[in-house]
Parts: structure tokens; C-alpha cells; sequence
């Protein structure tokens, strides 16, 4: 709709003139829209999406997995705002969803800038820690950080709910948390994603910005 992203370039413009970092405008020429965008992310650190409204009446002219498609596909860490939630600060109390594997690690390395800076980092894990056969002293997730000057308190908890999105949700509200850091698990297919529950739960009822990565 030519009416909308006049509008749009109207806000960014505006920021874009204001004092700060150098913006740029690009708009896909393509129906394709996250293989044009995805084809972009290659070249950035980290995204910035939001999430999708679905009562927006103007919701129908973005596909309604972008936001996870783009993660999966790109490769690129992701930061996903939410549609519903303030976000007047992000990365002042930060949850690290934490499961010992690929997705979480990539997530936590590409949220270290927020984790320097924030006042406080909890992590939140279900099950038993990691056993590791190695000799002498083995890393874990506080070691790492700490070696990034990122001072952090663990919360562990028993087993692993069957509904650990809602859990992993109703955690970061307790612990009055403003960014949940996290692993993006699944696998896409040409436009088909089967994601595992706990991310689509948080893509779906996110409600605090969250900072995933596959």
C-alpha cells in the first residue's frame, strides 16, 4: 500500500534526522519478501523485528512467520520487540533462557553488548546442569560470562514442564525482567517452519522484547 510506506519513510525520515547513529532506507523490490530480506540480514549483526499484531487491520501485508522465517533462515540473531508491551528500556534486567546447546550459545553471544551494560543478569534453566567429561576445571554459562565482566544468578529449576514458554513467560514477569535472551529451536523448509513449542509460544505471546538466534 503506497499510503503506508509513504507514512513510514515520513517516520523514518524524521528519526534519520534527529542526532544519532547513520540511517539508511531500503525497500524490497520483490514479492519475495523474507528471501529479499533475508538476503539483506546476511550483512547486519543484529535485527530488529517486531512482533506480529495479529487485529492489525494492515498485519496482512507482512507473511505472518517473517519474524521466525527471517531468524531461521538468515542465521542472524534477532531481536523481536512486541507489539503490545512498553519498551521504554530493554536490556537493564535481562533473562537468559539457557539450555546447553547451539541456539542458546549463539543467542548469548550475540546479547553480550546488553549483558555488559545491564544491572542485572539472571539465568533460568530446567534439569540438571550439564555433565561434561573433561579433566580438571569445566566451563559453564556463569564462568563465560564472568570472564566478560557479566556477574549473573543462576535460577534452576527441576525437570522441564511440558509448557515452558508460559513458565519461561511468567518467570521474566517475576523477576521484572526487560529482555529475555533465548535459543530459536527448529528448522524451516522452503516457507514451512516447525518450530519447537517454547519459541512459538514466545513469538506468539512475547511480552517483553526478546533476543533469539538459531
Amino acid at each position: 500500500d503506497i499510503d503506508r510506506r509513504d507514512a513510514a519513510r515520513k517516520i523514518f525520515d524524521e528519526a534519520a534526522s534527529a542526532h544519532g547513529p547513520t540511517l539508511t532506507w531500503s525497500e524490497t523490490t520483490d514479492e519475495s519478501i523474507i528471501g529479499a530480506f533475508v538476503q539483506q540480514a546476511l550483512y547486519a549483526d543484529l535485527l530488529v523485528l517486531g512482533q506480529r499484531n495479529p487485529s492489525d487491520p494492515n498485519a496482512g501485508d507482512v507473511p505472518a512467520d517473517f519474524a521466525e522465517a527471517v531468524v531461521m533462515t538468515s542465521g542472524k540473531p534477532a531481536l523481536v520487540i512486541p507489539y503490545a508491551a512498553p519498551t521504554d528500556r530493554i536490556g537493564d534486567n535481562v533473562v537468559i533462557a539457557w539450555k546447553a546447546s547451539r541456539e542458546s550459545a549463539r543467542a548469548v553471544s550475540a546479547s553480550l553488548p546488553f549483558l555488559r551494560t545491564a544491572a542485572q543478569v539472571h539465568i533460568v534453566s530446567w534439569g540438571e546442569p550439564e555433565r561434561v567429561a573433561v579433566a580438571g576445571q569445566a566451563l559453564d554459562l556463569a564462568e563465560y560470562l564472568k570472564l566478560h565482566g557479566v556477574k549473573t544468578t543462576w535460577h534452576r529449576e527441576p525437570g522441564e514442564p511440558a509448557e515452558v514458554g508460559e513458565l519461561l513467560l511468567s518467570r521474566a514477569f517475576d523477576l521484572d525482567a526487560d529482555l529475555l535472551v533465548m535459543g530459536c529451536y527448529g528448522h524451516s523448509r522452503t516457507r514451512e517452519l516447525l518450530l519447537g513449542g517454547a519459541t512459538r509460544t514466545i513469538l506468539q505471546s512475547m511480552t517483553l522484547p526478546v533476543l533469539m538466534a538459531h
